[in-house]
């Protein structure tokens, strides 16, 4: 069980990330931010890539690292949006759809129907999601659901969350063609090329270098979350893992709560331990 508190480790410097990024986003923007996130964590990441071999790389990888760099980039960049514009405990918790995305788009061009521990996963989704907003229920039986599309953050981090179900299925392809760890170090190296280029063009290197200690510890702990990630995936299945992982959610909404003072939090925490309950489903 020596893999816990590393998969642990994990969710918690997700979030902390999460937590200060939103934090820094009082005086910046999402550009600067997405940049930060990425670049920064480079110092740390570059003393771990320096061990690793680096394995043959073919066509296949580099034409799937091509279709994955805009859709990855427009995804880093809605992500720190959402947590921009709405709480922490109405963002994030949207991640968990992502998942469940990957089923439904599985039975929409594979013909692929899930099990019945995915089907109920789905439905404890959409359940934690409700329950996110079950404080405007007194207004009517569906105005939790209406009030996810009123909330622009919310509606951001549900796109990036299908987003990701796409992107995580073309980064298998990219990691069969080279290695689990050799391209998670390497990911962030050609985000961060992509990321300068936009930053650049938009005149904001000045502003990523501001504040320097600040933005170095949204660096470190993203740096912590990938590490501790593969450390964690050392030493059980994946399975376990992406599980435990998925605590962030809750991690980011007590953040919400502690930090940034966001209200109903009872009732967005039970919605988030819901949420990860049928995370756990669809992934088991």
């Amino acid at each position: 069980m020596a893999w816990i508190p590393f998969a642990l480790l994990t969710a918690f410097s997700l979030a902390t990330a999460d937590a200060l990024s939103k934090r820094r986003l009082r005086d910046t923007n999402e550009y600067v931010i997405a940049w930060v996130r990425e670049g920064y964590a480079l110092p740390f990441l570059v003393l771990v890539l320096l061990f690793i071999p680096i394995p043959d790389l073919d066509r296949t990888f580099w034409f799937t690292v091509l279709i994955l760099l805009p859709l990855e980039i427009t995804a880093i960049l809605l992500y720190v949006k959402a947590i921009r514009v709405s709480p922490l405990s109405l963002t994030i918790p949207f991640m968990a759809l992502s998942p469940a995305f990957i089923i439904l788009i599985a039975f929409l061009f594979l013909g692929e129907l899930p099990d019945l521990s995915g089907l109920v996963g789905v439905f404890l989704i959409v359940v934690g999601a409700y329950v996110l907003n079950a404080k405007m229920s007194r207004e009517g039986l569906f105005e939790p659901i209406r009030a996810i599309g009123r909330e622009r953050g919310s509606v951001l981090m549900i796109i990036v969350a299908f987003i990701y179900s796409i992107t995580s299925t073309l980064a298998k392809v990219a990691v069969q063609h080279s290695s689990p760890i050799f391209f998670s170090f390497f990911y962030p190296f050609i985000l961060t090329i992509i990321l300068s280029c936009i930053i650049g063009y938009r005149g904001l290197f000045r502003k990523v270098v501001s504040r320097p200690m600040s933005f170095l510890a949204i660096g470190f702990f993203t740096a912590v979350m990938v590490i501790s990630h593969f450390v964690a995936l050392s030493l059980t299945d994946v399975v376990y893992m992406i599980s435990v992982k998925r605590t962030s959610l809750i991690f980011s909404v007590i953040y919400g709560w502690l930090i940034f003072y966001e209200e109903n939090i009872k009732e967005r925490l039970i919605g988030s331990v819901i949420m990860v309950a049928g995370v756990v489903l669809i992934v088991l």
